[in-house]
């Protein structure tokens, strides 16, 4: 079902868009965790570090992929919110070519230069096969992850953000399915849970392309919808490869606080891991408002309502700070106990260390809820630069810390690198909206 968000209450828009995302976005992190529980129960510790030292590395591709589709269906999503629907069949049509020479050069580049970027991250020699394994398997199925992440960007640029969350939760079930009999019953080690994850995110994908073939009629592709126009493809790409260069920017940051851990051996590394595990479970309601405010500023723009799209900031502030406050609360007091499910040995030395990441993670919700939906929503609004000036400011951030712990040999500091950057990019994000909301109006001639 679509959903115009040009018209009715800004908060109940917000919050109704925003839950199912939300749980569409934890069944995501399933995958992930369910690899980590799996494997850290049934490998050990050992293959937990394995997956966790490619952690960085995953995001830097996944993150990638999240940012350029999600960017290219910022331009349909305007042309929904206008009306145009003839336009906007067109850059679905555009949008899947771009995708596909991307998932091609993508997939050739991070293949071949895989082995050289775990050795530049001083990976430990211990668990440097394993990793190595479990991330050319996620490589190789980066075509599975553009597909899913596409025709569910597209799904919700039309306002439909169920019939992705409906897919993902069966997809999470049979990642577990296929982790479980990859792991227990084969012992492909880690390895075997990569593969669990790149089935499970195809079929969820192709399940979602299904359903768009048989039930949305405004996504009833003809043949000239497919041409390509070169148009509407330069307006995808300003939008689309600065939210995925701004992924990729954390990513790099993320990279660098993951060599610095590298350096402290994987005890540290799978502490690091179970701790991030757990973070990104409870924080991913911050990236779905974060989606929200982009398909909500997208549609609302297409239909010059600028004043909807402040009401909707204002409305997304009282729901993240809300949960923001909530969570820290959780993760900084009782966080630590949910180590326990990826922790089988050592747990004498890892469960401390998780505790104090997930401390240094809970004090600062606030600002990681205000990065997440100001800059997607800025980009919502067509703006494709300026949000990534504040990945910028995050890599400058996360960098600065990551030296330091380095340096310091700090595992702390290691875990404040990220906290320290979201401060940064929050108070630029500040600047911007000012910014921002000035020169739309202009552009609106309102």
């Amino acid at each position: 079902m679509q959903t115009d968000m040009t018209a009715g209450k800004p908060m109940k828009m917000v919050l109704g868009f925003t839950i199912p995302v939300f749980l569409g976005n934890v069944f995501q992190q399933l995958y992930s965790m369910a690899d980590a529980v799996i494997v850290g129960k049934f490998v050990g510790t050992g293959g937990l570090a394995a997956v966790g030292a490619t952690g960085t590395i995953n995001f830097l591709i996944i993150g990638f992929v999240l940012g350029i589709t999600a960017g290219f269906a910022v331009l349909t999503s305007q042309k929904f919110g206008a009306g145009r629907m003839n336009e906007m069949r067109k850059t679905v049509g555009n949008a899947a070519i771009l995708s596909a020479v991307i998932t091609i050069v993508l997939t050739a580049v991070s293949m071949l230069g895989m082995h050289w970027l775990l050795v530049f991250m001083n990976t430990p020699e211990d668990i440097f096969d394993g990793a190595y394994g479990y991330i050319m398997i996620i490589c190789g199925g980066i075509f599975t992850q553009v597909l899913y992440n596409l025709v569910a960007s597209i799904l919700r640029a039309l306002g439909n953000s169920r019939t992705p969350l409906y897919f993902l939760i069966l997809a999470a079930g049979l990642n577990i399915v296929l982790d479980l009999v990859f792991i227990i019953v084969f012992h492909f080690g880690a390895p075997g849970a990569a593969w669990a994850t790149v089935i499970s995110q195809g079929v969820s994908g192709v399940l979602c392309l299904i359903y768009i073939r048989k039930c949305v009629p405004e996504l009833r592709m003809e043949r000239e919808d497919w041409r390509f126009d070169p148009g509407i493809a330069g307006k995808q790409i300003r939008v689309g490869i600065p939210m995925g260069l701004q992924y990729s920017i954390t990513a790099i940051g993320t990279m660098m606080v993951q060599s610095s851990l590298n350096m402290l051996g994987s005890g540290a590394v799978a502490a690091f891991t179970a701790g991030s595990k757990i973070d990104n479970v409870f924080t991913q309601a911050f990236v779905a408002l974060g989606t929200t405010m982009s398909t909500y500023n997208a549609q609302n723009i297409g239909a010059r309502q600028l004043e909807r799209v402040r009401k909707g900031f204002r409305s997304a502030d009282v729901i993240g700070c809300i949960y923001a406050v909530a969570v820290g609360f959780i993760l900084f007091f009782a966080g630590k106990y949910f180590a326990y499910l990826f922790i089988s040995d050592n747990a004498e030395t890892v469960i401390p260390m998780v505790d104090i990441y997930l401390q240094c993670e809970g004090m600062f919700m606030i600002p990681l809820y205000v990065v997440n939906c100001y800059r997607n929503g800025f980009q919502g609004m067509g703006y494709g630069l300026l949000p990534m000036l504040s990945g910028v400011a995050e890599l400058i951030g996360r960098g600065v810390m990551a030296v330091v712990a380095a340096h310091e040999k700090s595992y702390r500091m290691a875990c404040m690198a990220s906290p320290f950057a979201w401060i940064v990019a929050t108070a630029l994000l500040f600047v911007l909206y000012f910014y921002v909301m000035k020169d739309m109006k202009k552009k609106l001639c309102l």
